[in-house]
């Protein structure tokens, strides 16, 4: 009798467990709800940067990032190798959002990475980002070339749709547009203000 309570509590605790990695597998597949207010943001859009990086001459890749998102966290290895390969052509620049506690120091150790860190959901908005973790990429007049996902990869793993990626290298190559599809351009993470899921 005392097996069969075992061996029924362990498959109770088992499919606990699946039901619960099922269904947060299931909420990261889906679309970050788009809010009633959103104005959209169009490629080759001018973007405002409010005096943030005003002469600077080069593409500008703004990282969306939260510290407390686990979409973002998992994207921490993708970033640096983005900023490692293309750090000398592009401005790499991580906006933190939805910060209460952390400095720019915690952030940049987080990364390990001496790039600015900017605390500012004003350039969210400007470039029409309204969750995490999220990429916008200016072009050197400060226009917007891309906007979108890293990856169609959870964990930003699959080479094959390395949007962010594919985005620099169109933007260096001088194309004037690229196309990417809705896995691309529909945004998936932590839903701002709040950066939750």
């Amino acid at each position: 009798m005392k097996k069969l309570v075992v061996s029924i509590w362990l498959i109770f605790l088992l499919g606990a467990i699946g039901a619960l990695f099922w269904y947060n597998e299931l909420v990261f597949q889906l679309p970050t709800p788009v809010p009633k207010n959103y104005k959209p943001v169009y490629q080759g859009q001018l973007i405002s940067l409010n005096g943030v990086l005003k002469n600077e001459n080069k593409p500008i890749f703004f990282h969306f990032f939260n510290p407390d998102c686990p979409c973002s966290r998992f994207n921490v290895a993708n970033f640096k190798s983005l900023v490692n390969q293309y750090g000398r052509q592009v401005h790499f620049v991580v906006v933190v959002l939805n910060n209460h506690y952390y400095t720019a120091k915690q952030i940049q150790d987080k990364f390990d990475l001496t790039i600015p860190v900017i605390f500012d959901p004003s350039i969210a908005k400007s470039c029409g980002v309204y969750s995490t973790p999220q990429v916008a990429l200016l072009n050197p007049q400060h226009q917007l070339y891309y906007r979108g996902n890293y990856n169609r990869s959870r964990y930003c793993t699959d080479e094959k749709t390395n949007y962010a990626k594919n985005a620099i290298n169109g933007l260096l190559a001088a194309q004037p547009k690229l196309a990417f599809n809705q896995l691309a351009l529909r945004a998936y993470g932590c839903q701002l203000p709040n950066c939750n899921k």
